[in-house]
């Protein structure tokens, strides 16, 4: 399988983690903050998660891919081990827009095995 392209060079905004899929009181990102504070991630700390989804994301294969209109999409699933020592199954999305040879995350949520 392959993986997603020039992953050394990805760009996560911290916004995304903290102020979404880390907050509490996001109405989409609270969801996911309850999956991922199980695994001993918080708000406070964003950056453990950045650097658990940069590890991810280098680690396992992209599942699916899609060429939209903003450039082409790739799906990552595979275990990502959290702060609190606890593991699970994740997807990771990322994209390279058109004229841009970086990843960008999308998002992550729990995986539906």
């Amino acid at each position: 399988m392959a993986r997603v392209p020039n992953i050394e060079q990805a760009v996560i905004d911290p916004v995304k983690l903290h102020g979404y899929v880390l907050s509490t009181s996001h109405p989409v990102g609270r969801f996911k903050s309850r999956f991922f504070r199980a695994l001993g991630y918080d708000a406070d700390e964003w950056s453990l998660l950045d650097r658990d989804l940069r590890a991810h994301v280098r680690d396992h294969d992209v599942v699916r891919t899609e060429e939209n209109e903003f450039g082409r999409k790739y799906e990552v699933r595979g275990t990502i081990c959290g702060p609190s020592g606890r593991s699970a199954e994740i997807a990771s999305v990322w994209i390279i827009l058109r004229d841009e040879d970086r990843p960008r995350l999308i998002t992550t949520f729990p995986a539906d095995n």
